[in-house]
């Protein structure tokens, strides 16, 4: 039997399985992240490279190479920063009032970059300490922004308190003139437990007038809750040092999600726990990841499945925060 060498059968490329995804709005970006970005890159524009940055700008290994890439240069103090005119910029996250100090004994030109949600956690800190009052912090031990709020405070002043356990083994020095305050970007539900449990105890405790933990972390979890039970798995762009992307992946698996997982890239998709065919699949993200990454996990979970996104919306933001006047205008550096 002879075989025709110039035939070639071509098999049928199988058919690729379905995949719903509920894409979870809002998510990335928030007012505070977007504008901390834009200090840096407009500063790069306007003053040249290098631009320094004390820490990274927000936490987002993706954004701090690209602005890297562009001419900014990252350090963790400003001992690292040489003699220079150019600017010198501080994280969305906050410093501590010593920060700022230094940097005016070196008559260095700042451009702060730090969160006004984040400045309205530090004023409230020092109103309640002005007015003899006890500061507590509900927060993460070691996060930037918590290093910042302590640091607006003499050492001692500020009591940090991160779970329930604390507020009953804390021991006032008056029960009577005590206030609280929050780290921006906590979890809803575990903060309230916190709040709750300082109020039963404490019942003359002073508390924000508006709750601390900002709008978009809010927003972002309240959009993860809508769509939790509904996945198979849920998604979360993010940094590992992200604190509000974090609890992203914790309000997921509390919501009712079998598996809240936590990506920087697409190179970071669990496909192991992709559900195999008609499974549904979350996707949002944290402050701090810009969308980019979104289309590409995205694109990457279209090139394996036939993919069917749902957008769901749970909330509309149209929050912007000003730039430093020497940004905008061509006002030189003092």
């Amino acid at each position: 039997m002879s075989v025709n060498a110039g035939t070639v059968k071509t098999p049928h490329a199988a058919p690729r399985p379905g995949l719903n995804i509920l894409l979870a709005a809002p998510r990335g970006f928030c007012a505070g992240v977007d504008r901390a970005i834009r200090i840096v890159e407009l500063a790069l524009e306007k003053f040249g490279s290098p631009v320094y940055v004390r820490h990274e700008i927000v936490h987002n290994r993706f954004v701090v190479d690209s602005l890297r890439a562009k001419g900014a240069v990252f350090v963790d103090e400003l001992d690292e920063i040489p003699d220079t005119d150019q600017p010198v910029i501080f994280s969305a996250h906050g410093v501590a009032k010593s920060v700022p100090a230094a940097a005016k004994s070196r008559n260095m030109f700042v451009l702060d970059a730090t969160c006004p949600l984040v400045f309205k956690v530090h004023f409230e800190a020092v109103r309640h300490h002005e007015a003899g009052r006890e500061v507590i912090l509900i927060g993460h031990d070691g996060h930037p922004e918590v290093v910042g709020t302590m640091g607006q405070l003499p050492a001692g002043a500020v009591h940090l308190v991160e779970t329930v356990e604390d507020v009953a083994a804390f021991v006032p020095r008056d029960a009577g003139k005590l206030a609280f305050t929050t780290q921006t970007t906590l979890s809803v539900d575990d903060t309230a437990a916190i709040v709750e449990a300082l109020k039963d105890r404490f019942p003359e405790i002073v508390g924000p007038h508006k709750q601390d933990i900002c709008y978009a972390t809010t927003n972002r979890q309240a959009a993860v809750k809508d769509i939790a039970s509904r996945c198979d798995l849920l998604l979360v762009v993010g940094a590992p040092n992200s604190s509000n992307s974090l609890r992203l992946v914790e309000v997921a698996e509390r919501g009712g999600c079998p598996s809240g997982h936590l990506v920087q890239r697409a190179a970071d998709i669990p496909w192991h726990l992709v559900p195999a065919d008609n499974g549904t699949v979350g996707i949002t993200a944290g402050a701090s990841a810009p969308e980019v990454l979104v289309d590409e996990i995205l694109e990457a979970l279209g090139e394996r499945y036939a993919t069917d996104i749902e957008r769901v919306t749970t909330a509309e933001e149209n929050v912007a925060f000003n730039i430093p006047r020497a940004l905008r205008s061509d006002t030189a550096p003092a």
